[in-house]
Formats: C-alpha cells, structure tokens, sequence
C-alpha cells in the first residue's frame, strides 16, 4: 500500500468517526421544552464541549509515521522545485547578452524596424500599440488569457460558497443581510454616492475613448480597461453589490472575457496564418489617424480592454464579499 493509499484510508477512518460521534450526540441531545431551563442549557454547554473535544481529537488522530514522512516530502519537493527555479533563473540571467553588444535587441533591427516600418505595416500611428497587437499580438493574447486565469484562481480559493459548512453562515449572511452590501464603508454615505453618480459615467467615458484612440493616441486596452473597472469599482463602492448587478454579474463577466478571448484568437489566427504562409491579408489598414484604421488592432484594443475591465473589477469583488 503506498503512501497516498494510507492517507487515503486514514481520512475516511477519521470522518467514519466523525460521523459517528455527531450522531450519538445528536441522539442524546434532549427536546425543546426541556432546553429551555438554566440546568438543561448548561447540559447542552458541557455536551457540546465534549463533542467539540472528541472531533478534535478525531481529526487529529491518525498514523504519526504516515504524517511524518508525508510532511518530509512536501518539504523535500518543495525545496527541489525552489532549487530548480532559482539555477533556471540564474542561468538564463547568465545568458543574458551584455549591455552595449550589437547583437542586443537594443542594437539590432528590430526596433528600427518598429520605428522606420511599423506605420506603413501595422497602420497604427502609436508605434507601441502597433508593436503589441500586430507584431507581438501573440504574446498580448497570452497576457490576456493570464489575467482570465488570475481571476479563475483567486476565485477557486476565497469564494465563499453557501453549501460549504466552513462558510456557511458568513455566505448566507452576506447574501441575505440588506445591508451586507456596505459591511465595510459607512452606510447611505451621500457624499460618496453623490460623486459616484456624477464621476461614474466620466470614468467609463473616458476608458472607452482611451480604448478606441489607443491605435491613435497613447492608451490602449490596458489603460482604457484599468479606467472602466476602476469605474466599476467606484460604483459598488457607492452602491453596493445589488445596485451594481443590474449592469454587471457573474455571468455577464463570464460570456465578455470568454467572448472577447476567443475574438482575439481568432482574429489573430486568420492574421498569423496569412502573414506565415507569404499570403495577403484581405483586411484593408485604412488611412493613418483614422479612427477606422490599422487593421484589427481596434478591434483587438477592444478584446483587450473588457478583459482588463472584467479583472479588475472581479478581483475586487471576489476579495471584498468572496464572489463575483
């Protein structure tokens, strides 16, 4: 039998017992009427600290040996794996060119090319847009699809879930307590939510034309998207969650990001599959400094900025009441 086997078996032996000890203390535990008397409340006290002791020591009843050896290999593997990604990190340090050597990327032509090419190219009048979405528009997606997986994360470890025992009565008492939504800020703060209603719309405004100017002007997805949530944020901050959820939940948050990841994946596709097979792309650049211009980097600035969007506000959520 292996390790894991015999933990295995020693958990199920220890919520057997588990089991067993709440029922025959529930078994014992008398009625109602007879509850309501000072001796019977100090009964049930003293039998709910008996029961409270007996789980405790279930829960830590088990194989010494067993948690022993489990604990030094946690320790060993972690150990290992911090040793690898420490020599990984210092050689790829180590392999690093030398500052002032011409084969540098600093040196070389890929930034002239960026500077000299990247307007007729690309269509974008930023160059640094034009440099993300266009000839590293691989890796942005890859940086937008991380951000969905933070969010997936942080999600997966402090959502408090009704169902869960551990959780369960903080869980209801956020989804039912009125004024759950303002547990941490001042209740009916008029001053908050007076500026709020006014600064609200000025913020999403001005992150939707950062976001559309971004292939124009310095801006983009990135920052367009920061502006929104941040805006979002403000808003359930005033107004609570319920107030808010009339414009953004779970699953609005769901179909965006989802939605937006997949255009950017397939728009790029269609454009990396042109460019390496030698063929021309049917999508026009447009004229410079025309908003309907260079190429699908609006559009891609757009898939960009909900999804920023979405990460900032979710991430808030999920850290302030355990859910989106």
């Amino acid at each position: 039998m292996t390790i894991w086997e015999r933990l295995n078996q020693q958990l199920e032996e220890k919520e057997a017992l588990l089991d067993s000890a709440m029922i025959s203390s529930q078994e014992r535990e008398p009625d109602r009427e007879s509850a309501e008397s000072p001796a019977n409340e100090q009964e049930l006290l003293e039998k709910e600290e008996r029961r409270r002791a007996l789980q405790e020591q279930v829960v830590s009843r088990g194989t010494p040996r067993v948690r022993r050896s489990g604990r030094k290999l946690y320790n060993v593997a972690c150990v290992v794996l911090c040793v690898l990604m420490i020599g990984m990190f210092l050689y790829m340090v180590a392999e690093m060119p030398r500052v002032g050597d011409p084969q540098v990327p600093t040196s070389n032509e890929v930034p002239r090319r960026y500077i000299e090419q990247g307007l007729e190219e690309t269509g974008a009048v930023n160059i640094v847009t034009g440099m993300i979405l266009d000839y590293r528009a691989f890796d942005t997606l890859g940086e937008s699809t991380v951000l969905f997986a933070a969010v997936m994360v942080v999600l997966l470890l402090l959502r408090l879930d009704p169902e869960s025992e551990k959780f369960s009565s903080l869980a209801r008492e956020l989804r039912t307590n009125p004024g759950s939504d303002t547990f941490y800020e001042p209740k009916d703060d008029h001053i908050l939510q007076y500026t709020a209603r006014y600064l609200c719309p000025v913020i999403w405004l001005l992150g939707i034309y950062v976001v559309l100017n971004g292939h124009l002007s310095p801006g983009g997805g990135f920052s367009g998207g920061t502006l929104i949530g941040a805006g979002l944020v403000l808003h359930v901050s005033a107004f609570g969650f319920a107030r808010t959820r009339r414009i953004f939940t779970y699953r609005t948050y769901q179909r965006i990001v989802v939605g937006a990841l997949l255009t950017y994946a397939l728009s790029k596709c269609y454009s990396f599959y042109t460019g390496a097979n030698g063929m021309e792309s049917i999508i026009p650049l447009g004229t410079p400094g025309a908003i309907l211009s260079s190429g699908l980097i609006l559009l891609l600035n757009i898939c960009v900025g909900m999804i920023v969007a979405c990460t900032v506000y979710a991430l808030y959520a999920i850290f302030r009441k355990g859910e989106v």
